[in-house]
């Protein structure tokens, strides 16, 4: 358990209203029906949520984490919650406007409870193993983050090939250092980049956007006004109706017309001078966006899945994976 000095004032945000929507396919000839692969148990005993949860709570209070669900997912969350007696605020997003929105929406509730808190955001469905060096990597971050209050700290992996699905950060000068890990400025940020920048980001040793990232609250909410201005003019609604009557009916009313934004392209690619990365070293990291990717990491750590290869192979002659990690942990 953390220390009382380090996390009264740490939050973290954990992402799980998206619907997974490219592994619908192979999750219904899985399991029979449709599910959000954040609430899939694909290795283990615990879903990908659930590790989520599991590596937040080492991190922060567990009664200090805003879990964002999708209206649609009700039904699976429910037995997670229930059964798990997990900790912690649940938010039911409206509807999926995007990522911008689902960052926005639990920051506005910790403003309005801790407005000085620092914010560890979490993806909920990707695959991270294994997670003694992630958890130490994210809280040298935080602590990087109560010096440079202004600065948003992202994680980053080197990566294996030219991946155009993912975002990638060119690293620049060093900005400083967290217990032994460097903090480097971000030259350029590109989010799902074009075949040929790809290849270059690759050559000048740009790094993996995991989305994992640390900020300080007001810094965060104040990106959000420079980037997403007609975002935040709903949320500063909904802020000041947190706790009053009206709260409900105004979450509700601002999602009627809430723009749709993306996160990573809409806000983090206009505010590379004020982000930092720090790399994460041997701990393989995937955004499990498609099945391939889900075989091809369970297959680089030696992990046997819950599920039958053969939903998920949607390519015979699977290819092995390109990165090699050290693997320190098990999965349970």
């Amino acid at each position: 358990m953390p220390t009382q000095n380090r996390v009264s004032s740490r939050w973290s945000i954990i992402l799980a209203g998206g619907d997974g929507e490219r592994l619908q396919p192979s999750i219904q000839k899985w399991l029979g029906y449709p599910m959000p692969k954040q609430y899939c148990t694909f290795v283990g005993t615990r879903s990908m949520l659930q590790h989520t949860w599991g590596r937040a709570n080492r991190i922060v209070w567990p009664r200090n984490k805003v879990t964002v669900l999708g209206r649609t997912h009700q039904t699976q969350s429910s037995a997670h919650f229930f059964g798990d007696g997990e900790e912690g605020t649940f938010l039911v997003q409206p509807r999926n406007c995007g990522t911008a929105p689902g960052v926005f929406l639990p920051l506005t509730y910790v403003k309005a409870l801790d407005p000085h808190a620092i914010i560890v955001i979490f993806p909920s469905d990707h695959f991270i193993f294994p997670e003694d060096p992630f958890v130490e990597t994210v809280r040298r971050a935080a602590r990087a983050v109560e010096f440079w209050r202004d600065r948003m700290i992202l994680l980053g992996v080197q990566p294996s090939h030219p991946e155009l699905d993912y975002g990638w950060m060119a690293p620049g000068s060093i900005l400083g250092w967290s217990e032994g890990s460097a903090i480097r400025r971000i030259q350029e940020f590109v989010e799902k980049p074009e075949s040929a920048d790809g290849e270059r980001l690759l050559n000048q040793g740009a790094l993996w956007n995991t989305l994992v990232f640390v900020a300080n609250v007001e810094t965060l909410w104040n990106a959000g006004w420079t980037c997403v201005p007609a975002v935040m003019e709903r949320f500063e609604q909904l802020r000041v109706s947190i706790g009053t009557p009206a709260e409900k009916l105004v979450l509700q009313t601002i999602y009627d017309d809430m723009p749709t934004h993306d996160f990573c392209r809409d806000v983090l690619q206009g505010l590379s001078g004020q982000l930092g990365v720090m790399k994460l070293e041997k701990v393989l990291w995937s955004d499990w966006g498609r099945p391939e990717r889900i075989l091809e990491t369970l297959q680089a750590v030696g992990i046997s899945p819950t599920f039958p290869t053969e939903v998920f192979q949607e390519n015979p002659t699977l290819a092995t994976l390109k990165v090699k990690v050290e693997v320190a942990s098990t999965v349970h």
